[in-house]
């Protein structure tokens, strides 16, 4: 099946701003033939896998982890290997339209069809976004893949190193039988600590959803069965007999085996204790997610604008909690005939802000040159009448000195005068008594 595969190079994917423009160009991929490394294939014969057993993938956006996971002998799976995603576009949180930069949450089905040996992107595969749910719920987009070359506008991206081991296992297990394998993507390991972090996210009750899918199977080790109706997912749930699952019609009768019941609600119990715990704890702050629809379809429009070729900001905008709407200052180079008009009107639009800038700055220092020279002036004015007050106490000093000298001086010709009228006095007085007495 593979081998026909490479042959045609099926998935040769068209150009779209909302994904990966993937169009196949190689006309020989040798990389999609080349075998899992030793240790690799040595670790799962220990864990009792062969190479062709069944396969299914995790993600993690917030770790920034893909996780393989491989059928076991017994049924179960188990964790074969781990990567870093080397690069994923858009917050934490689904994809709503297209153009918004988002990379998927949800799960999604891989088949043969959806693989290309011959991307542009080193190798990839199509995650098979829109699923029925998304279609369901009006989300679009297309071109979703997880692809090499570290390059990513809403597709999860690897390595080269790390995609031709990604591929293989898909490879191999077509190869073994299976029909298709299932890609399970989360904003982050949907533990209780999480959880608690982000309830009060607008994505939550997505979130919550999901983890129902991510529970079973920790539960179970087993891939979910996966159904959408009511427009929402439901995991391993069997329809009555003559009812099917729509996905935006009501969900029907089902059933479920006793023995997972019982299961999910012991696991429930524990993950119900541990979310109150995590509630009175000190956790990481959360990471930026997407505010529902409304930021999705402003970054949808930014995307358009871009693709378009418009100067745009650098990065698409940011919706805030406020309702208000951040944007970058730098500016991208979009090189288009409409594009290099956008940015010479950018150019024209900078430089008269910049001569009126300067402009103002001219009439400033104006205003502060005469402000200046006026208090220069009153300084001078102030130093002038200050010196002619000082001349003029200078001249006026030695007067006053003899004004308050004089009384001393004058005090013997006082003294001269008040001698003379006692002795007058005196002289009458003895006149007087001559008089009286004949003498």
């Amino acid at each position: 099946m593979f081998a026909k595969l490479a042959r045609t190079g099926v998935l040769a994917a068209s150009i779209a701003v909302a994904g990966c423009n993937d169009s196949s160009m190689k006309d020989f991929a040798p990389e999609a033939n080349k075998p899992l490394p030793d240790k690799i294939l040595a670790d799962m014969r220990a864990k009792g896998m062969v190479r062709t057993s069944s396969v299914m993938a995790r993600i993690f956006k917030e770790e920034g982890k893909l996780e393989i996971w491989k059928a076991k002998t017994n049924g179960r799976y188990d964790m074969v290997a781990s990567y870093d995603i080397c690069k994923w576009s858009g917050k934490l949180g689904p994809k709503y339209t297209e153009g918004d930069r988002q990379a998927p949450e949800g799960f999604y089905t891989v088949r043969p069809s959806q693989m290309n040996p011959r991307s542009n992107y080193h190798l990839s595969f199509n995650i098979g976004f829109p699923n029925a749910y998304d279609r369901a719920n009006g989300r679009t987009g297309q071109n979703l893949m997880v692809h090499g070359a570290c390059s990513s506008s809403g597709c999860y991206s690897m390595t080269d190193a790390q995609i031709e081991q990604i591929y293989a296992f898909g490879r191999d297990a077509f190869q073994g039988g299976q029909t298709e394998f299932q890609i399970q993507a989360f904003p982050f390991r949907m533990t209780a600590a999480n959880m608690a972090r982000y309830r009060s996210d607008p994505n939550y009750e997505f979130w919550k959803m999901l983890k129902v899918g991510y529970d079973n199977f920790e539960v179970t080790k087993v891939p979910p069965k996966v159904d959408v109706c009511e427009k929402r997912y439901v995991f391993n749930q069997v329809a009555a007999d003559g009812q099917t699952f729509n996905p935006t019609g009501p969900c029907p009768a089902t059933t479920q085996p006793d023995s997972l019941k019982s299961a999910y609600n012991a696991y429930q119990s524990t993950y119900d204790a541990a979310f109150n715990s995590a509630l009175k704890a000190s956790v990481p702050p959360p990471k930026p997610t997407i505010a529902g629809i409304k930021e999705a379809s402003i970054v949808s429009d930014w995307s358009k604008r871009r693709a378009r070729g418009e100067r745009v900001p650098i990065d698409p905008p940011s919706l805030n909690i406020d309702g208000s709407v951040t944007e970058t200052a730098r500016m991208g180079r979009i090189d288009s005939p409409a594009g290099r008009k956008m940015a010479a009107l950018d150019a024209e639009k900078a430089a008269k802000q910049k001569a009126e800038e300067q402009r103002l700055a001219a009439i400033e220092a104006a205003k502060q040159a005469k402000a200046q020279a006026l208090a220069e002036k009153e300084a001078a004015k102030a130093q002038a009448v200050a010196a002619k007050e000082a001349a003029k106490a200078a001249k006026e000093a030695p007067v006053a000195t003899a004004t308050i000298a004089a009384p001393t001086e004058a005090a013997p010709a006082a003294e001269t005068q008040a001698a003379s009228a006692d002795e007058s006095r005196v002289t009458k007085l003895k006149n007087k008594l001559l008089g009286m007495f004949g003498g």
